[in-house]
């Protein structure tokens, strides 16, 4: 791993949390990523699970945790199998962690090798009523290859089946919500870390340069300051692509006259960072691009307004709709008689404002969390308003994450130049 190591206490606190939300005689399970094949005999870079990361900190495969509070046996409580090193792996992959590393690193006291579980597994079944599995229940997953989570479930559930079954998610995404104070400040670690990167382009972009050089230059910066890179693949797009919302092609060339907009992130420890700004690639927008950045500025600054605890995202997104109506209506794009005729399910503003304005933020991208239930303390937001006009080839989003507090929010990207004024000083003295 890059990054400094973690706090323990991080993960001793969020266990403890999560075993005392368990009922009696119930166990919980999870399960590490696999490592995915890509072709021939290669792989694909190791991406933890996040929830057996958000109890552990173990960043390696091949690792379970199970959690059993009520377990007549104190050590069974909390178990940690990991996969056993040995000398040919240590020269070919490096060393995995040792029982004492891995207990130094995640507080369990009870570290086993993996082939200690079966044997161990079936005398704790044998006592537990009811097991909670794990799986990924993100409302917006999308995965189609069978995960080892998945490959778990089944084969726990044939050789177990008159256990009771329960939901992990539910219990999981209520806590990983609420960010502890060691995660919100490495959150900020990850936030600051891309502001260095972003401040190293305001004196770089210039036209001419291609968007995958801008790419480049951004993740020289990440890992220079122990990231692990992009928290999700980058988006650098010049002119008309940006009204292209996922576009990761970033493979044109920054003309005269362009507006740039860059979503990225960096990742710290496993946490993300996500920042939407848009720059002028000659260093001064023009009086359209101009007009269409303060207005989204303006959107940007009523939604972190409405931020705090006991706001539904109902009322959210309705409010932040009205607003960026009003701001359509200022700029020409909407007229009031198509105002008059929307309807709820097809407002007109959706027409230049596609997305959503906030999602959760954390351990993922688009982190954990429900969004029927009020917004609480300790939760972290992007907002992100964008108005996008393809028939002018200006695209414009702006992005910071916020903690919400118990009095509003602590803008966690609020040292990040936003204003077109100073973004505009920064290029130009630059130049």
């Amino acid at each position: 791993m890059k990054y400094t190591a973690i706090e323990p206490t991080l993960f001793l606190e969020n266990r403890k949390k999560l075993a005392a939300s368990l009922p009696d005689g119930s166990m919980a399970v999870l399960v590490s990523n696999d490592i995915m094949p890509s072709n021939a005999d290669g792989s694909m870079g190791f991406k933890q699970n996040s929830d057996l990361f958000y109890l552990t900190g173990v960043d390696q495969e091949e690792t379970t945790l199970i959690l059993f509070p009520s377990a007549s046996n104190p050590a069974h409580r909390e178990i940690l199998f990991l996969r056993e090193t040995n000398e040919h792996i240590a020269v070919w992959e490096g060393a995995k962690l040792s029982k004492e590393e891995a207990f130094q690193r995640t507080g369990v006291s009870t570290v086993k090798w993996n082939q200690d579980f079966k044997n161990l597994f079936r005398a704790l079944m044998a006592e537990a009523e009811t097991v909670y599995l794990n799986r990924n229940e993100h409302i917006r997953a999308a995965a189609e290859v069978q995960t080892r989570e998945d490959r778990f479930m089944l084969k726990c559930k044939e050789e177990y089946p008159l256990h009771e079954y329960r939901r992990l998610a539910p219990l999981l995404y209520r806590q990983r919500s609420l960010k502890h104070p060691i995660e919100i400040e490495l959150m900020r670690q990850a936030c600051a870390i891309t502001e260095s990167g972003f401040r190293r382009l305001l004196n770089t972009v210039r036209p001419g340069i291609w968007e995958y050089e801008i790419e480049a230059e951004l993740c020289h910066e990440f890992i220079r300051l122990r990231s692990n890179g992009f928290a999700y693949s980058p988006i650098i797009a010049s002119g008309a692509s940006a009204c292209v919302l996922h576009y990761t092609e970033n493979n044109r060339q920054c003309m005269e006259g362009d507006a740039l907009l860059l979503d990225i992130g960096a990742d710290y420890a496993n946490y993300a960072s996500d920042l939407t700004r848009v720059i002028p690639v000659s260093g001064r927008f023009s009086p359209r691009q101009r007009q269409v950045y303060d207005a989204v500025l303006r959107v940007q600054r009523c939604a972190m307004g409405l931020l705090k605890p006991g706001m539904t995202f109902a009322k959210y997104n309705a409010e932040v709709g009205i607003a960026m109506q009003e701001e359509l209506l200022q700029l020409g794009l909407i007229s009031a008689a198509e105002v008059k005729a929307q309807t709820p399910e097809n407002p007109a503003y959706k027409k230049y404002f596609m997305h959503g304005t906030s999602h959760f933020l954390g351990i993922d991208v688009h982190d954990v969390g429900y969004f029927h239930e009020p917004m609480q303390a300790g939760m972290v937001f992007t907002v992100e308003p964008g108005i996008y006009i393809p028939e002018e080839g200006i695209g414009i989003r702006l992005e910071n994450d916020v903690l919400i507090t118990s009095t509003g929010i602590d803008d966690l990207m609020a040292n990040i130049p936003i204003e077109a004024e100073e973004l505009q000083d920064i290029m130009l003295q630059g130049k």
